[in-house]
């Protein structure tokens, strides 16, 4: 094996959003930081690539919202070439008998009352319930979750007065919110809206955010959580609005890589990790797919925990009670990712010829029934027959992604299964469901398949093959009760650090979970500094 005499403070795992972010700050707090990534490029499953020629697009992550306000400030990521532009409508809803529904753009209220007059009279009570709720999870995305399960009371004491201050926080609340904040985590996204609600479409519309990634039907417990998981972010200062990067996802991890490098950040792609070394009980280096052995004073992985602690870590050297949390670990999006190179930009029958519509979140499911019977579909024969659809046209926004008077498409496509029932192989099936996908967006908008120039298919195999997202989970986790909070990845460790000394976590499958925030790059880099001073 050969060895490798440079040492450093910091090795991290993993050259995704989050581990840009960790190491950025870790660096300018004075550690030497090595980021060591698999594939030839960082971002992790936040990149832009070319799948046909002339067209590029975000290959996996796809849209805006959650990355955290103060981590672009801090990292400086408009200096460092980021660009946000809002859509200009938030979803468009086509729907089987030739209605729609079209949210943003101070059109809401109307849209709605088509449906409902009594719905749209409901939604700004619904609005601000709702943001007020999101507002508790935005002050607590960007600080560890109480951690109170540690051997000592001096270990256990700043996790208790963080539940201490958690606690003034919620009591702040109105009484009714902080209900309903509980209802939030526990309940399923249908009975949620149907407090509100009464038309399908309105709640097709809302409830779509609580199945997101979630391989779960909305009558489902928790899905409520999801729902509203997806709607604390902002883009570019507006709340809960959602925007496109110029340039697709992969220019918000290269400006990153830009601002990670400025601050002394040694990355190298095309370094795979094939184990994290333990000796004496502590993590003190990696051993590289190339067999380069690297030291340092602590591991950072920005992965999967399932992954750390069943692939990465030697079985011997993880606590009984870690490997047991991780055999139990629930991942699976329930995701099918396509990208299509258009010949011309979609023409849906619901709201005929080009317009701000086709720069909206395109929601391809009626009802929120629709999207319980695609779920138990994929349960039972391992995809929807009838799935539900998200599009969007980025190129509607930006124009480098696609040759002029062209477009790119993304499709983010439910349910399917993470493993296909009866021993089947996703590898054998991807081009058929993918043919699905595409015929499901033309029922709705006639001759898109025809305008059909290139593809890029991506099944949950591939995605885990690809950017190491186990069973295709988007979220590094289920955003179950059991998986959040201090819970996220499991009891003891919700502050970041490891199972051993010397390990840490930053990556999605820690607090606040996933999506492109840049969160738990943040929170980890604060417990790193803290322990390496």
């Amino acid at each position: 094996m050969r060895k490798h005499d440079t040492r450093c403070d910091v090795l991290l795992v993993g050259g995704g959003h989050n581990g840009l972010v960790c190491a950025t700050y870790l660096a300018r707090a004075g550690l030497k930081v090595t980021v060591l990534e698999r594939r030839g490029v960082v971002g992790g499953a936040a990149v832009t690539e070319e799948f046909h020629p002339g067209f590029r697009n975000s290959v996996a992550s796809y849209t805006v919202s959650l990355l955290q306000p103060k981590v672009i400030q801090d990292l400086d990521l408009h200096a460092h070439g980021l660009r946000v532009v809002l859509r200009r409508h938030n979803n468009f809803l086509p729907l089987p008998d030739g209605r729609y529904l079209l949210t943003g753009a101070g059109r809401t209220a109307e849209e709605v009352a088509k449906f409902s007059r009594r719905d749209a009279e409901a939604l700004p009570a619904y609005e601000a319930r709702l943001e007020a709720m999101a507002d508790v999870l935005r002050a607590l995305a960007l600080q560890p979750p109480p951690n109170v399960t540690d051997g000592s009371w001096l270990q256990a004491l700043p996790g208790l007065l963080r539940t201490a201050r958690l606690g003034r926080q919620l009591h702040a609340l109105d009484p009714a919110l902080r209900q309903d904040l509980l209802d939030l985590f526990t309940i399923s996204a249908a009975e949620y809206l149907d407090r509100w609600f009464e038309s399908d479409p309105i709640k097709a519309l809302f409830g779509f955010d609580g199945i997101v990634g979630n391989y779960a039907s909305p009558y489902a417990p928790g899905t409520a959580y999801v729902l509203l998981h997806h709607v604390f972010g902002e883009a570019n200062g507006v709340k809960g609005a959602w925007g496109h990067a110029i340039g697709g996802m992969g220019a918000i991890t290269q400006a990153m890589a830009r601002a990670a490098e400025a601050a002394g950040v040694r990355i190298r792609t095309g370094q795979g990790v094939e184990r994290v070394l333990v000796n004496d009980g502590r993590a003190t280096g990696v051993v590289t797919s190339a067999g380069e052995t690297l030291k340092a004073r602590a591991v950072v992985a920005n992965v999967n925990p399932k992954l750390l602690y069943q692939r990465l870590l030697p079985a011997d050297a993880v606590p009984p009670a870690t490997a047991e949390r991780m055999r139990n670990w629930r991942c699976g999006s329930g995701t099918f990712r396509m990208n299509v190179a258009l010949s011309r930009a979609p023409d849906f029958s619901a709201l005929p010829g080009q317009g701000d519509h086709l720069t909206a979140g395109i929601i391809l499911a009626p009802s929120l029934d629709y999207m319980d019977r695609a779920w138990r579909d994929a349960r039972e024969q391992g995809w929807s027959r009838e799935p539900i659809v998200e599009m969007l046209v980025p190129s509607t926004l930006d124009d480098s992604l696609a040759p002029p008077g062209q477009h790119v498409a993304s499709l983010f496509c439910q349910h399917v299964a993470p493993e296909l029932p009866g021993g089947r192989c996703w590898d054998d099936h991807r081009e058929e469901v993918a043919d699905l996908m595409v015929a499901t967006v033309d029922r709705h908008a006639p001759g898109f398949a025809a305008s059909v120039v290139g593809r890029q298919v991506l099944s949950p195999l591939d995605l885990e093959r690809e950017f190491g997202l186990v069973g295709g989970d988007i979220f590094h986790g289920a955003l179950s009760l059991n998986q959040l909070f201090s819970a996220r990845p499991m009891l003891g460790q919700a502050n970041y650090r490891g199972a051993i000394p010397g390990l840490y976590l930053c990556g999605s499958g820690t607090h606040p979970g996933g999506g492109v925030t840049g969160a738990p790059g943040h929170n980890a880099a604060q417990v790193v500094i803290a322990d390496l001073r």
